[in-house]
């Protein structure tokens, strides 16, 4: 796309008061953005009305276009119209897809296979053990982890999804320049280097609590389907998991005590329907995904790592917390290197998140 057309798709989505579904209208009604600003004033006015018609042809954006388009140039950085091949497929799917995204990673990750995990910022310990787990094992699957970027079990999840291949991708809900929650900003940097970080916000746009809803449709748009971790009765979650409900995608949600107020949403979500889970294998089963792997036939090599991680198990049943003392490895990467070995026979999970050798 030359500078001109981009600068047509920005300045369309810069002018108040133009909505996401004016935007579509305007497009639908006189094609490209550049033939919205060609056409004539009537034609504005019978298509959006005469006030939103004069902000089109009246409104300086100048600065924020240029603005933007020196922030598309850096490496790294794209942005990414619904004119463009590279626009995620999935969103095109829903009910209100942006009419631009700005991505800064791994643009590609945006048409992959992906699964949302989302839950409370003000997570368990346990949670946020349990969210990086159930990630690395979805993402050593071969599915890319969305999440919102938030404390809690977001960047949990994050982490979890850039422990394998899968990667991870974080819809942001501020402008792509700007980091929110500030603590998250080294985690910002590994997502921005090795996945993705969205944002459909213009340039310096501040985190506005009303952006936050709007941010998690597009975290439901992208993915295959939504666990949900720890959620209080009345967490944004619950809006992400509703979206996706809605959109006909499974909705997962991981049960806890029914004294934990973090565990009412997720128990509220199961009694309308979710799915319980407990385990990353509950998800790929229901998802019908199945894992590259060797034939049974075949058996693929046992590596070094893979190797010692099978002396690490032993001949008895063990749990997660006894394997990561025993490898020094982290419970997500763990379950990155547990995965595989499962779906090719090598080991079995038992009741009580156990694994056990299979010889």
């Amino acid at each position: 796309m030359t500078d001109g057309g981009l600068r047509d798709w920005l300045r369309l989505t810069l002018v108040p008061g133009v909505g996401g579904e004016t935007r579509r209208q305007l497009l639908k009604t006189f094609g490209l953005p550049g033939a919205v600003f060609a056409a004539a004033p009537s034609a504005l006015r019978t298509a959006v009305g005469a006030g939103l018609a004069e902000q089109l042809l009246a409104h300086d954006c100048a600065a924020e276009i240029e603005a933007a388009i020196d922030w598309a140039a850096q490496p790294g950085n794209r942005i990414v119209t619904l004119a463009d091949a590279d626009y995620p497929q999935a969103l095109l799917a829903t009910a209100d897809p942006p009419v631009l995204l700005h991505v800064k990673g791994d643009a590609s990750l945006l048409n992959r296979p992906a699964f949302a995990i989302v839950g409370s910022r003000n997570a368990t310990h346990q949670g946020a053990i349990n969210a990086e787990a159930f990630a690395a094992a979805l993402s050593a699957a071969g599915l890319t982890i969305v999440s919102g970027l938030a404390l809690g079990i977001d960047a949990a999840a994050h982490r979890g999804g850039l422990a394998a291949t899968g990667s991870t991708v974080a819809v942001i809900g501020t402008g792509p320049d700007r980091i929110y929650p500030a603590g998250n900003e080294a985690l910002a940097r590994d997502i921005a280097e090795r996945g993705a970080i969205v944002s459909e916000f213009p340039l310096g746009t501040p985190p506005v609590a009303a952006n936050f809803p709007r941010r998690n449709r597009l975290i439901a748009g992208l993915g295959r389907g939504c666990l949900v971790v720890e959620a209080a009765e009345r967490s944004g979650s619950l809006i992400t998991a509703r979206l996706a409900a809605e959109a006909g995608l499974d909705v997962f949600a991981v049960p806890g005590s029914i004294h934990s107020p973090l565990s009412k949403g997720c128990h509220k979500l199961i009694k309308q329907g979710a799915k319980l889970v407990e385990s990353a294998q509950d998800i790929l089963e229901e998802l019908r995904w199945e894992a590259v792997v060797a034939p049974p036939d075949r058996p693929a090599p046992v590596d070094d790592e893979d190797s010692a991680l099978l002396t690490a198990i032993g001949d008895d049943p063990v749990d997660l917390e006894t394997l990561t003392a025993r490898t020094g490895l982290t419970a997500a990467q763990l379950l990155a290197m547990l995965l595989p070995l499962e779906l090719e026979g090598r080991i079995g999970q038992l009741s009580g998140g156990r694994y056990q050798r299979l010889h």
